[in-house]
């Protein structure tokens, strides 16, 4: 029994029968006489447990519930510390990912418990933190309040109004107003984009928070679609990019470029088989080359494009340019 499953199991002993000899915890605990000090003085200290020790009944009891003006309660979870560092590391990569803290700031109070569940003082909490580390680059920073509006919108199924610029104009681009049916949010490669239902082109439309300039949350209810749909129109391109004419690319890799991408999943619906020399032939479905053409020229030398045609041309073509720009 580890230190958090203690504390529970003292708070529903003393809880179910009012008062609690030192000898019985003892017993039920299955602990030594100095770990179960240490477990009560942490109680009281640490956790702001009430608990007492009582002359008359000659055991430990807790005092009222109105102690020092604020009701007692353990937190509601029962979690092992094997769980609470697993929530810590999550909290670390969460940090990592969010950027302009978007959620953590939310999620901070309760990470706070989670410390102190574990006994950890701020400076330990931060040596802890520490440990596990996330590299990320180019992030793309969305704007706190934009992404608290959409949030709700999604998990509110309320209608949102968005001034939008997009990126394929340049920072000249029109600024556009679009009322959407927010679907849900998805987060690719440190940005966040929002599926919607945009009532001024009548389709589902992928939107990125960093292009919003405004985002207003409306009262109107937001036309909700089945979640079956929504992948069927969405999740069939390559990366982030949506829409189009489904087409499959048929790549080969080198044997030592292989070694890498055979342990990668490019698409969930990808099929790949080794050949006898060790290189690999992957085959994969995309509606728009220009994330596949990005990720290809990071394999430039070590990958060949057999079909279709045209993301063949286009690879030899970014290929081409590169060289003409050194």
């Amino acid at each position: 029994m580890d230190r958090t499953e203690r504390f529970y199991k003292i708070e529903m002993l003393i809880r179910s029968r009012g008062s609690v000899r030192f000898d019985t915890l003892l017993s039920e605990l299955e602990v030594s006489p100095a770990t179960l000090k240490r477990d009560l003085q942490y109680l009281r200290e640490r956790l702001g447990a009430p608990i007492e020790w009582d002359a008359f009944s000659r055991g430990y009891r807790f005092a009222q519930e109105q102690w020092r003006g604020v009701k007692h309660e353990l937190p509601g979870v029962w979690l092992s510390e094997h769980e609470l560092h697993a929530l810590l590391t999550l909290h670390q990569m969460l940090e990592g990912l969010d950027e302009g803290e978007l959620l953590g700031r939310h999620l901070a109070p309760m990470f706070e418990r989670i410390h102190a569940m574990l006994g950890l003082d701020e400076k330990e909490a931060r040596e802890l933190q520490r440990r596990v580390k996330l590299i990320s680059t180019a992030r793309r920073r969305a704007n706190t309040a934009h992404f608290e509006a959409v949030c709700s919108a999604v998990l509110q199924g309320r209608r949102l109004e968005i001034d939008y610029r997009k990126r394929s104009g340049g920072l000249g681009a029109a600024v556009e107003t679009r009322s959407l049916s927010p679907q849900r949010l998805v987060h690719y490669r440190h940005a966040w984009y929002l599926d919607a239902w945009c009532h001024k082109s009548e389709g589902l439309r992928r939107f990125a928070l960093d292009a919003m300039q405004a985002a207003r949350l409306q009262e109107a209810k937001a036309q909700r679609l089945s979640l079956k749909a929504l992948e069927a129109e969405l999740d069939r391109g390559y990366g982030i990019f949506a829409g189009g004419t489904e087409q499959w690319a048929e790549l080969r890799f080198s044997p030592e470029a292989a070694a890498w991408v055979a342990q990668e999943e490019w698409h969930p619906a990808q099929e790949a088989e080794r050949e006898a020399d060790g290189s690999l032939l992957l085959r994969l479905p995309y509606v728009d080359a220009t994330e596949l053409l990005m990720d290809l020229l990071r394999h430039a030398g070590q990958v060949q494009v057999l079909a279709p045609r045209g993301l063949k041309e286009a690879f030899a073509r970014r290929l081409r340019e590169a060289v003409a720009a050194l």
